[in-house]
């Protein structure tokens, strides 16, 4: 029998997270009978003693909140993709030892756009300015042709924002949540904000919208996502980014094709069956 190969999810907190069934369903539609995936509490204090803790059974880790910048100086190096950004969510553990990290959010939300048909976009709005909202940048930086404008509600925020910008090669604008409405008619619309917080926008949106894509999977859809699909526009959501990001991990991780059918549904069940315990 082969050696167990052993992944996981890193965060805090973490029991919210679809990551194993997505990865649970590609090991099983792969065979990979022998490769276990699970997900630990693992907060910034904890995160150097678990890394240092791993043994060679070890293939791959997965990071959310908020160790995808405390992961960096644990690690032998990062990919182009997450050193534009400073965030890693995918660490890949080698035979020799090496941990190396890469961002899978970028390559997945620029995937799942592609999807939806959306190659490029003449101009693009960001709601929020937090982690996902520089992966966000870093995406548009392959797909937007013209300005992003972000709206924030802080000075520093904005600063933030237009630094990635100046970094990414993406000429981005900076304007207050207070006017955060106007962001909807933009051609490509991406929400990197916390559930209920563009609830308020649900009234803003035009009768003739572009593409809205809303990072949040649960809960879902959003008030936003709800308002946007009435007006027959599409809307790209968090479960498409999970999934899309999911798949490079696990074939960064194990080496082979991944099912991502497969690992779609085993997410859309997932959140169904958590609607039914709710």
């Amino acid at each position: 029998m082969s050696t167990p190969r052993r992944a996981a999810v890193l965060g805090s907190p973490i029991a919210h997270s679809l990551s194993p069934d997505l990865h649970r369903a590609a090991y099983a539609e792969l065979g990979l009978g022998n490769w276990s995936y699970d997900r630990f509490d693992v907060d910034e204090a904890g995160l150097p003693g678990f890394v240092e803790g791993l043994d060679p059974s070890w293939a791959g880790l997965s990071l959310t909140m908020p160790l995808k910048r405390a992961i960096i100086p644990l690690l032998d190096g990062i990919s182009d993709t997450a050193a534009a950004i400073e965030t890693v969510n995918t660490v890949v553990l080698t035979e020799d030892g090496r941990r190396h990290g890469d961002n899978t959010d970028i390559p997945g939300m620029v995937a799942a756009l592609r999807e939806r048909g959306v190659e490029k976009a003449e101009s693009a709005s960001v709601l929020g300015a937090g982690a996902t909202a520089s992966s966000a940048l870093a995406a548009l930086a392959d797909i937007c042709t013209g300005p992003v404008t972000a709206y924030v509600r802080s000075a520093a925020r904005g600063d933030e924002m237009r630094g990635w910008g100046e970094r990414l090669g993406v000429d981005v604008r900076i304007a207050d949540w207070d006017r955060a409405g106007e962001a909807l008619r933009a051609p490509l619309v991406i929400a990197t904000t916390p559930a209920g917080t563009t609830d308020a926008l649900a009234d803003a949106v035009p009768e003739a919208p572009g593409t809205l894509f809303d990072v949040l999977y649960e809960p879902w859809p959003t008030a936003l996502a709800s308002r946007w699909e009435a007006a027959g526009a599409a809307v790209v959501g968090g479960l498409d980014l999970l999934v899309h990001q999911a798949v490079l991990q696990v074939e960064q991780m194990t080496g082979r094709d991944a099912p991502l059918a497969v690992m779609r549904a085993a997410g859309e069940a997932a959140l169904a069956a958590r609607g039914r315990q709710a």
